[in-house]
C-alpha cells in the first residue's frame, strides 16, 4: 500500500510500517459523512492514496479506518466510479484516527521544508509592511469614494497578513530564535491590537486541547447548561451572523462563555505565574499602540483614521472569524468533539 504527503516541496511515500492498524480509543458519539475509497488493499487499514494521471490533472483520496468494517480481509465492493475513483458506498467515520500519526507525517516531510530561515522569514515582514503603508498612503492621496473600498478591502486582507506572520512567531516557526520571534510578534500582533504573549499562550493551549469541548479554548460547542446560563442579547451576539464574524475583540477581552479570564490580565487562569512577565509586556505593547491611535485621531482627524485604519481593522477581524470558524467546522458533517477521557491527544 502507498501512502504518501504531499507538501509544497514535493511528494515523498509515508514509512510502510503499518500491517494492521493502531488500537485506537472509539468515540461514543457517530460522526460520519460520505467518502470515496480507493480499492488499493483488502486489509482493514486504509491509508492515504494518491492516484495521478497524465497531463496536469491529478487526484488526492484520503481515507481512514472504517468501524463499520467486519472483518479483517474484507473486499470491498465496487459500485461508482467518479473522475476514476471507485465508491464502494461505505461511510467515512471521522471519529476514527487515520494508521498513522503526526510523527510519521513529520517523518515523511523532506527535511529542507523544515529549515527555518530568519532572513526569508523577515523578507515577508518587510513586503508586508511595506505594502500597508503604500496602500495607505494611495488612499490617502486619492481620497475619493472609488478608490477607499478597495482600500478597505485590501488593506483588511494585509492586516490579517500581519496576524498571520505573528501567529507564525507565536508557534515559533517564524525562526529559531525566541526573542526574534517575540519582536516581530509584538511589533505585527500590537499594530492590530493583538496582545501577542496573552494570544500565544491561550492559542497553544486550544492546541494542546483542540477538540476537547471542556478543555478547547476557542470554537468550542457549549454545554446546554451553559447555553441556557446565556442572556437573550449574548446568544443572539454569538449566533446570529453577522456578529459572531466582529466576535474576535470580545474573546481577547472576556474570553468565551463558560469560560472566565483576560487575554490582557497576568493574573487570569489563561496563564501561569512564570508567564504573567510575558503578559504584562504585551498588554504594555497593545496599551501602546491604543494611545498612538488615540494621539492619530487627534492628529488626523477621528474620520480620516476610521478610513484608514478602523474600518481596515474590522474587515481583519472578520477575516479572522471566518477562517477560524472554517478551520474547526465541518461542511456537511460536524466534526467530532470530545468529553473526558474519550478526547484522546492523538
Amino acid at each position: 500500500m502507498a501512502s504518501w504527503v504531499l507538501t509544497e516541496c514535493g511528494l515523498k511515500p509515508l514509512p510502510r510500517v503499518y500491517t494492521r492498524c493502531r488500537d485506537r480509543l472509539e468515540s461514543k458519539t457517530a460522526f460520519s459523512s460520505k467518502m470515496r475509497l480507493l480499492q488499493n488493499s483488502k486489509s482493514r487499514c486504509l491509508g492515504s492514496s494518491l492516484r495521478l494521471f497524465r497531463g496536469n490533472n491529478w487526484a488526492l483520496n484520503v481515507s481512514v479506518p472504517l468501524n463499520t468494517v467486519t472483518s479483517v480481509g474484507e473486499e470491498y465492493e465496487e459500485t461508482e466510479s467518479v473522475n476514476g475513483v471507485e465508491d464502494d458506498g461505505e461511510l467515512f467515520d471521522a471519529s476514527s484516527p487515520p494508521p498513522f500519526n503526526l510523527a510519521d507525517i513529520r517523518a515523511a516531510i523532506p527535511k529542507h521544508c523544515l529549515v527555518k530561515d530568519p532572513w526569508r522569514s523577515m523578507s515577508y515582514v518587510v513586503r508586508d509592511v511595506a505594502v500597508v503603508f503604500g496602500l495607505a498612503a494611495v488612499a490617502a492621496y486619492f481620497n475619493n469614494w472609488i478608490v477607499w473600498p478597495l482600500y478597505w478591502i485590501a488593506q483588511g486582507t494585509m492586516f490579517w497578513a500581519l496576524f498571520v506572520i505573528g501567529h507564525d512567531c507565536g508557534h515559533g516557526s517564524f525562526s529559531n530564535n525566541f526573542n526574534l520571534n517575540s519582536v516581530v510578534g509584538h511589533i505585527l500582533h500590537s499594530s492590530i491590537l493583538v496582545p501577542y504573549h496573552g494570544w500565544r499562550i491561550s492559542h497553544r493551549t486550544h492546541h494542546q486541547n483542540h477538540g476537547h469541548v471542556e478543555n478547547d479554548e476557542s470554537w468550542h460547542p457549549l454545554s446546554e447548561k451553559i447555553y441556557r446560563s446565556l442572556d437573550d442579547v449574548t446568544r443572539k451576539l454569538r449566533f446570529t451572523l453577522p456578529f459572531p464574524m466582529l466576535a474576535y475583540p470580545v474573546y481577547l477581552w472576556s474570553r468565551t462563555p463558560g469560560k472566565k479570564g483576560s487575554h490582557y490580565h497576568p493574573n487570569s487562569d489563561l496563564f501561569v505565574p512564570n508567564e504573567r512577565k510575558d503578559v504584562i509586556t504585551s498588554t504594555v505593547c497593545w496599551t501602546a499602540m491604543v494611545g498612538l491611535l488615540v494621539y492619530l485621531n487627534f492628529a488626523m482627524g477621528p474620520v480620516q483614521m476610521l478610513k484608514l485604519y478602523g474600518i481596515p481593522y474590522w474587515i481583519f477581524v472578520m477575516w479572522l472569524d471566518a477562517v477560524t470558524y472554517l478551520h474547526h467546522h465541518g461542511h456537511e458533517e460536524k466534526l467530532p468533539w470530545y468529553r473526558g477521557k474519550v478526547w484522546d491527544w492523538d
